[in-house]
């Protein structure tokens, strides 16, 4: 009776590394795949940043945000050194 629980418990044991070196290359496989989306991904990106243009596109004429805020800025500077002067 003891050699039989020997046996079962070194089949269970092979058993159980057979599943786990197949749950093991599942995993692996699909890291693998991954990775390899990863580089065609960034591969496609810097392809599109090498072929895109590189300007971006604004409205012809127009000041970006940035601009309009800094002539507002100096727009009231100039209104306040004014008021200090007639002061």
């Amino acid at each position: 009776m003891k050699w039989f629980k020997i046996i079962f418990l070194a089949v269970g044991l092979i058993l159980a590394l057979m599943l786990a070196s197949t749950i093991m290359g599942i995993v692996y496989g699909a890291l693998w795949y991954l990775f390899l989306a990863g580089i065609i991904g960034l591969a496609g990106f810097g392809a599109y940043k090498f072929f895109a243009k590189n300007d971006s596109p604004q409205l012809s004429g127009k000041n970006t945000a940035v601009e309009i805020e800094i002539e507002s800025a100096r727009q009231a500077l100039e209104k306040y050194k004014r008021k200090l002067k007639l002061k």
